[in-house]
């Protein structure tokens, strides 16, 4: 057997190599993934072999062949079958005594109806009911103190990857370039392109999906794929809902050098960490169940909602703080920076809800009170958003069997007693973070994970007093001395001595230097780095902000100051212009002046042209909250 599958490895290269169009690309996957491809079984396999492909030996996926597929029903018949009656035999026993003609079409058409109300993850999480019988669609991944069955159940799951699939019912011969299923269901679908016939990913791909795909059939329905990809050699794309020409497609690539695209892959094409590790099946397990989230009721129809698939950065930094925690215990910091447009409110709910699901390797982890108990007894979010608290509160409720794990705490008083109760989940401000040091000393028997969101809005209006009262800040004009919500987190850390009983993460899009030495990783030469880093650089190449120093236009001021005393001993110049300065800065006529000169630019040259089609949001940079007028408010 080690001989033939040699040869058919050997095979699969020699192919490859001699091709260069989308079919070869296609062959690279398969042969990855199932340890052997079409053009292998072709050539030394015989017809009868072909009909019966043999289990993989690569990621643990099976070769599908597409004659296989079912497209009314977006069904690898042989697979589903195969899974539930090798794993759930007794079940179906149940149906077939009932409906001993019609069991097969029972289970198909109930499958039908529920993917087409629910969408295929509340199926995966959630089973298939059918009369007196319970079939579960996807056993999920085993946890490091898994039970042997809970292993073996996963282990029974059946992955498998078929290309050319025959999609449509009404026309026959369109089909999607490779399609990835979890027990005879689909999954995932990937159009695939190669540069060397000119073609790529970012716009033939995309455009293939939204002007050649007939999204009325079944495999295409919103929510029946978890996503769907183009793909090329260099970079991937990624939707959850086909919409036509309107579809809209996120990059799913890891940047290169802080910008857009992927790095060089010494071994192979830039986009292999798609197949070789993001489609893994206890990786994809890991997303069904940790991350991929359907947002909105359930009493809501399917096509309204949205299908919320993870972005490569996001995955690839909540999946290395988990396995650093469970390899480190707790008492580390984490430094996360992370640009505008990086999807950070996701990142942090995703994160949240995975800590609280994070389990030390073994017992001499630091914190780890037993390999069988979670590494941390409570997660706390601190942000100034009440729109993440909103958020975290759906996604959790999406993702855990258990209710009431999640407490908001917005008074000292709430917050202790939430802390007391041992909620799994707290969610508070920045202006409270003192009180957490000080509620974190006072369990130290408990262990915590405490997430800080750093968000700008936390540096305006009553949120900036506010933090200044907690720290007994002045707030007055001088905005030199007004911290920060950085300066905030720093001051109340530094002001007590810090227990080991907790880890920090600390998501900013712009850390201070402060900031990175006291939450990021010190490296060799006595620098500091953040722990995972999603650059601005690559948020603007990959379009989800724009660059705002590309037209950047300077102005000059000018004014006099009139002095009464032409001498005066205890007059410090230096003193004096900065308070002249902050004055006259935030003077209600030097506020109206520059709103004028802002607005006579911005509404010809970008409201009346719609440069932005109303898709976007606007920011306005002062040096205090004082500079947008004198009653604080801005100044539209």
């Amino acid at each position: 057997m080690a001989d033939f599958l040699n040869i058919n490895h050997l095979q699969g290269i020699m192919y490859m190599v001699s091709q260069t169009n989308e079919q070869a690309l296609e062959a690279t996957i398969e042969q990855y993934l199932t340890g052997t491809c079409l053009e292998n079984l072709k050539a030394g396999l015989t017809a009868t072999q072909l009909q019966e492909p043999k289990v993989s030996y690569s990621q643990g996926y099976h070769l599908g062949l597409a004659k296989n597929f079912n497209a009314t029903y977006a069904l690898d018949e042989q697979y589903f079958w195969q899974f539930l009656n090798h794993t759930q035999a007794k079940e179906l026993e149940k149906l077939k005594k009932h409906s001993p003609h019609d069991w097969q079409l029972k289970i198909l058409e109930r499958f039908n109806k529920l993917i087409k109300k629910y969408g295929l993850l509340y199926l995966l999480k959630k089973g298939l009911s059918i009369d007196d019988a319970y079939f579960v669609l996807m056993y999920p991944a085993p946890l490091a103190s898994s039970s042997s069955q809970i292993k073996q159940n996963f282990a029974n799951n059946l992955f498998s990857s078929t290309r050319q699939v025959r999609y449509s019912v009404e026309n026959p011969h369109q089909e999607i370039d490779l399609v990835l299923f979890i027990n005879g269901i689909p999954f995932a679908t990937l159009e695939l392109k190669n540069a060397w016939t000119g073609q790529n990913a970012r716009y033939h791909g995309q455009k293939q999906y939204r002007n050649d795909r007939d999204i009325t059939q079944p495999l295409l329905n919103f929510g029946r794929c978890l996503v769907h990809m183009a793909v090329d050699t260099d970079e991937v794309y990624m939707t959850t809902k086909l919409s036509g020409s309107s579809t809209f497609f996120l990059p799913f690539n890891k940047g290169n050098n802080f910008g857009a695209g992927n790095p060089v892959n010494p071994n192979g094409h830039k986009t292999a960490y798609l197949w070789q590790e993001v489609f893994a099946k206890e990786s994809i397990a890991n997303i069904i169940q940790h991350f991929v989230r359907l947002d909105g009721s359930s009493k809501d129809p399917l096509n309204s909602r949205s299908l919320y698939f993870p972005r490569y950065h996001q995955m690839d930094v909540v999946r290395k703080l988990v396995s650093h925690a469970s390899q480190h215990g707790t008492g580390q910091t984490y430094l996360i920076q992370h640009s505008a447009g990086s999807g950070k409110s996701n990142s942090i709910t995703w994160a949240a809800y995975q800590l609280i699901e994070t389990y030390p390797i073994n017992e001499k982890v630091k914190g780890a009170k037993s390999v069988e108990l979670p590494l941390f007894d409570s997660v706390i979010v601190v942000t100034d958003r009440r729109l993440l608290d909103k958020q975290l509160r759906e996604n959790i409720k999406e993702f855990s069997e258990v209710k009431n794990i999640i407490a908001p705490a917005y008074t000292s008083a709430e917050l202790q007693k939430a802390l007391e109760e041992g909620k799994k989940i707290i969610i508070t401000t920045i202006q409270k973070f003192p009180f957490i040091i000080h509620g974190i000393e006072d369990l130290g028997d408990k262990r915590f994970a405490v997430i800080i969101d750093e968000a700008h809005s936390s540096q305006s209006g009553s949120a900036h007093n506010k933090m200044n009262q907690v720290m007994g800040k002045s707030t007055a004009l001088d905005e030199e001395n007004e911290p920060d919500s950085q300066d905030v987190i720093l001051k109340a850390m530094a002001a007590r001595k810090m227990r080991g009983n907790a880890s920090y993460f600390a998501f900013t899009a712009t850390p201070k230097n402060t900031t990175l030495e006291k939450f990021g990783t010190q490296q060799s030469d006595g620098s500091f780095k953040p722990f995972h880093l999603y650059s601005m650089k690559q948020a603007i190449e990959e379009g989800f902000i724009l660059d705002v120093l590309a037209n950047y236009t300077t102005y000059k001021s000018y004014y006099e100051i009139q002095k009464s005393i032409e001498d005066n001993p205890l007059f410090d110049s230096k003193k004096a212009q900065k308070k002249l300065k902050a004055y006259v800065e935030s003077h209600a006529q030097t506020i109206k002046v520059k709103a004028e000169v802002i607005l006579d630019h911005f509404i010809p040259h970008v409201v009346n042209s719609k440069k932005l089609k109303g898709k976007a949001k606007g920011m306005v940079v002062t040096q205090s909250i004082q500079r947008l007028n004198h009653q604080g408010h801005p100044f539209w």
